[in-house]
């Protein structure tokens, strides 16, 4: 006992290893027999330290995040973010059928909207499609995944505007006023690539509402997407558009790609970092003060 215990020392094992192994295959064990148990011993052990360590470590980086949460001055700003977006009312015919390539009504671009405002943190969502798409495909209207109709309007997401037959003719109201106005209304933002140019000359309340609040979008394959940039390069980003207060804070104009190259002087569009509040007069202007 006493040879193999000194063999296993000199080689870095402990007395409690070799005495498990002894254990294992018994005091007449041959050396080689228990040096192979040793090396798997010492294997597994090393295994449980190193899942040990991680599972330490990583308690104290997520405490540590905790920690550094708790200390951040945006904690209020992030807990209370779904109360800061704006309400969001889709048009879902509109939607519906650009995902369709103006072809199909296609229900599942409705969903994918839908999705991409929840999924951002909007609690309040509504999506507006005229009755009569609840009635069967027909060729001359074309009409897909016609159940997420059903299944947005049990979740209380989907709202149906109201048409009805008279003598065979159907008579359907008009949805983009009622778009419009809970938009208005809510104080919201409407989700359509439709300018809605008749009601915005109804009112110019509407006018300048439509004119500010309205996000466009495209369809790639089926991803949904809105620009970065809904009012133009000097707008707010999309971050701040969708929320009732902006949380980042932004430059209202774009660095001037010239710099301080820029012969534009104080009639450049663009922002000028390095003029700080002092206007500059272009090169033109500072030639002709020359000159005299």
């Amino acid at each position: 006992y006493q040879t193999k215990l000194e063999f296993a020392l000199k080689l870095g094992y402990s007395e409690e290893q070799v005495q498990l192994v002894l254990n294992k295959l018994g005091t007449d064990a041959l050396i080689n027999d228990i040096l192979g148990e040793l090396v798997k011993l010492g294997n597994k052990t090393e295994t449980d330290q190193t899942v040990t360590n991680a599972n330490t470590g990583i308690t104290c980086e997520a405490s540590s995040i905790e920690s550094q949460r708790s200390e951040s001055p945006l904690q209020e700003d992030v807990t209370e973010d779904g109360d800061n977006l704006r309400p969001i009312v889709i048009d879902g015919s509109n939607v519906a059928m650009s995902h369709g390539n103006k072809e199909v009504f296609s229900c599942r671009g409705i969903k994918l909207a839908v999705d991409w405002f929840l999924e951002r943190g909007h609690k309040d969502v509504t999506v507006f499609v005229p009755a009569w798409r609840k009635e069967q495909s027909r060729p001359d209207a074309l009409i897909t995944d016609q159940e997420i109709l059903r299944k947005l309007e049990k979740e209380k997401i989907l709202v149906f505007t109201p048409s009805r037959r008279v003598q065979g003719r159907r008579v359907v109201c008009y949805d983009d006023r009622f778009i419009v106005k809970l938009a208005f209304e809510s104080d919201g933002i409407i989700v359509s690539n439709d300018n809605y140019r008749d009601l915005a000359n109804e009112k110019p309340e509407w006018k300048k509402f439509i004119d500010e609040r309205l996000l466009m979008y495209s369809f790639v394959n089926d991803k949904f997407m809105p620009p970065d940039d809904p009012l133009g390069r000097h707008g707010p980003s999309l971050d701040n558009f969708l929320r009732k207060k902006p949380i980042v804070p932004e430059h209202k104009k774009q660095p001037c790609p010239y710099g301080k190259k820029c012969t534009y002087g104080h009639k450049c569009k663009y922002y000028h970092p390095e003029r700080g509040n002092q206007p500059q007069r272009s090169v033109a202007d500072e030639l002709r003060a020359m000159s005299r």
